[in-house]
């Protein structure tokens, strides 16, 4: 009597979902985005290559080549292959002003080589001028020094006028004294500069 009577002419249909087509937009792609796994399938490579021989002597190829770069860059200066320790514009600026720079370290190798072959002919012949030579020798260390102390003085100056403060980084002052101890020919990249030609 209280309860609701039931429509008999509203009975619930069904819906069914529209299907909704997918619309391209213009500049699309025109293909479905693959899946993630189907992705990260594509891009992976294997650790190990199949051919392991083509594959190590690839790389020794690759290395020579990279050696061979290095090699003509050292001859030529050519900041592009130099290795790491040579490159940058500070580091240059350092070779050109040693190089442009007579210095005493420079005949440190073949004075030391002519003293002690001096030490030891003299030894039994004199003493006394064997002692001698050796303290030439001790003179010429100690004045070497002196002199690569007053160049990295005078070239730190000019770097810091040039570059700023933080031209002045870790290893530099021993890349410029290593350089100054080697004989000129033998120096690796070769010099680029004229004694006396001073960089800007």
């Amino acid at each position: 009597m209280f309860g609701r009577s039931k429509d008999s002419s509203t009975s619930q249909t069904p819906v069914t979902p529209e299907v909704v087509g997918v619309v391209e937009a213009p500049g699309g792609k025109g293909r479905a985005t693959p899946k993630r796994k189907v992705a990260e399938a594509a891009n992976r490579r294997p650790l190990v290559p199949t051919d392991r021989k083509a594959a190590a002597k690839e790389a020794r190829a690759s290395q020579r080549a990279e050696r061979d770069r290095q090699y003509v860059a050292m001859q030529t200066g050519d900041e592009r292959y130099l290795p790491a320790k040579d490159k940058g514009p500070v580091r240059r600026y350092v070779r050109q002003y040693v190089d442009a720079r007579w210095s005493l370290g420079e005949l440190f190798l073949p004075v030391a080589i002519v003293m002690l072959l001096l030490n030891m002919l003299l030894t039994g012949v004199s003493p006394e001028l064997a002692f001698l030579g050796l303290v030439l020798l001790y003179v010429f260390v100690i004045a070497m020094v002196v002199d690569v102390t007053i160049m990295w003085r005078r070239l730190r100056k000019k770097l810091i006028a040039k570059f700023g403060d933080d031209a002045i980084q870790r290893g530099l002052m021993m890349y410029s004294v290593t350089r100054v101890f080697q004989i000129r020919r033998a120096r690796l990249p070769k010099p680029q500069v004229k004694h006396g030609d001073y960089p800007e």
